[in-house]
């Protein structure tokens, strides 16, 4: 991968994480303005049933940040790129779909046919 390419997939990862971050801040202005108290108990379910659904994306998210700042580590280290499992190089279509993408397509197919079968045992 040359530079214009890595510097392309790194610009992409730091608007990425500065979105979800941005994202996030709203979240906790939110709950920082003071519980909602609804009068209705149907409406006092709903909001609680949206704000709990609003936090678990939240805490995806916060997974999804350290993915990010993995991806960014290893553009900085010059493993970029290439799969973990094989070391082969990673596909450009695969990282502008998935840029945190660690594993060549075939890998994570394996990977996850392993995974089933593990489960399934």
């Amino acid at each position: 991968m040359n530079d214009r390419q890595l510097k392309y997939f790194e610009k992409q990862l730091i608007d990425w994480k500065n979105s979800i971050l941005a994202e996030s801040q709203g979240t906790l202005n939110q709950l920082q303005d003071g519980p909602m108290r609804e009068p209705d108990l149907n409406d006092r379910a709903s909001s609680e049933t949206d704000w709990g659904i609003e936090l678990r994306t939240r805490d995806r998210q916060r997974k999804l940040i350290s993915k990010i700042e993995s991806a960014l580590r290893r553009i900085t280290e010059g493993e970029y790129g290439y799969c973990q499992v094989t070391g082969e190089p990673i596909s450009l279509a695969r990282l502008r779909a998935r840029p945190i993408a660690t594993m060549t397509l075939e890998a994570q197919e394996r990977h996850e046919r392993q995974e089933r079968v593990s489960r399934d045992d």
